[in-house]
């Protein structure tokens, strides 16, 4: 499905084959820091983590579109990969899934990647007020930055998403709607939550292009997004992405698959291996040897026990903050509180 207009300009300029290694070396060090997060949850390094084997593709392809000097990226609980490929501090990052700090210790202003959203589909309205305030303030060389937000073919179902897409649509708010459609709902298949059977065909009804995408290949998510993002910097109002694509394991740490799809069921859905996919065509094409596949799975490893490192190093947070944050006015009973834990933190 394609309904947007080709993007002239750089959005339409092919990868280099270093941009292709790059992206390669990407998935890689993804694809390896998903894996090794699932197993400190197991560890107790972690209490919970979503992992996203299998969306590596549409998580950095996307990603990497995104123009950081003056684009905002609204994720999800699960937008790992992308927060990679923005080069957002991955220990930082990964402090919400520690709980040691909600919405994660990096900056979202200076990363341009806002706060971790838990809530399903929660970060779609977010993106259309930040891009609806692009529209209002205008941009000095005419190109408008871009709103990119992310929600799973599950949450397309929420109201939030109808309002989010009406009104970027009626104000025209720069703002690229990518759905991953991985196939599930959590244990829902797609068939039987979504009408129709396709995100992107929903565009239509508020008057929005749209593209469905082969969310598996990283090339064509790169492309199709800078499309995407050529189109709403220019002024031309928002653009939904669905990539299709499969989500392989669980929903999250505390999901079990095996009670809605066999194994067999899941490796028959899930298609061909994305990370695997674009390797044998780097080699095909002569971009990319087993040295350098070798040298890029280097680097994933080291940088993995880095990361592990750095989160076995986070300290708790202090326990008066639930006194110091959440409360606008504390009571008397709330300021006693306070002070007891105060006082029995000092003496422990």
């Amino acid at each position: 499905m394609d309904t947007l207009p080709v993007a002239a300009g750089d959005a339409a300029d092919p990868l280099t084959p270093a941009q292709l290694r790059e992206l390669y070396s990407l998935m890689v060090a993804v694809r390896h820091l998903d894996a090794s997060a699932i197993a400190w949850q197991r560890q107790g390094i972690i209490p919970g983590y979503a992992p996203e084997l299998g969306q590596e593709a549409a998580q950095v392809g996307s990603g990497y579109a995104v123009d950081t000097t003056r684009d905002f990226v609204f994720p999800t609980y699960r937008e790992m990969g992308v927060a990679r490929t923005m080069g957002v501090d991955m220990v930082a990052y990964m402090a919400t899934h520690k709980a040691s700090w909600h919405g994660g210790l990096y900056d979202p202003v200076k990363s341009r990647l806002a706060p971790i959203q838990a809530v399903v589909a929660g970060s779609v309205l977010h993106a259309v007020g930040w891009a609806h305030g692009q529209t209002l303030a205008g941009s000095a060389d005419g190109k408008l930055g871009v709103a990119l937000t992310y929600f799973g073919d599950g949450a397309s179902s929420q109201g939030d998403v109808h309002e989010a897409l009406n009104f970027a649509a009626v104000m025209k708010a720069p703002v690229v709607f990518f759905v991953q459609n991985n196939g599930w709902a959590i244990s829902v298949p797609t068939e039987r939550q979504v009408a129709g059977g396709s995100v992107a065909a929903r565009a239509a009804g508020y008057g929005m292009p749209a593209l469905q995408i082969d969310g598996d290949d990283v090339v064509a998510v790169v492309e199709a997004t800078r499309r995407a993002f050529a189109h709403a910097r220019a002024g031309n109002g928002p653009v939904l992405i669905e990539a299709m694509t499969y989500r392989r394991g669980p929903h999250s740490t505390s999901d079990d698959p095996g009670r809605y799809r066999s194994l067999d069921e899941e490796r028959d859905g899930a298609g061909a291996d994305p990370l695997e996919r674009f390797r044998q065509r780097l080699l095909a094409e002569g971009i990319a040897d087993e040295a350098f596949f070798a040298e890029a799975l280097a680097a994933a490893k080291a940088e993995e026990e880095l990361i592990r490192t750095g989160i076995q190093g986070l300290d708790s947070r202090p326990g008066t903050e639930m006194f110091d944050l959440v409360f606008q006015e504390t009571t008397p009973v709330l300021q006693g509180q306070a002070t007891n834990w105060r006082e029995e933190s000092e003496h422990v």
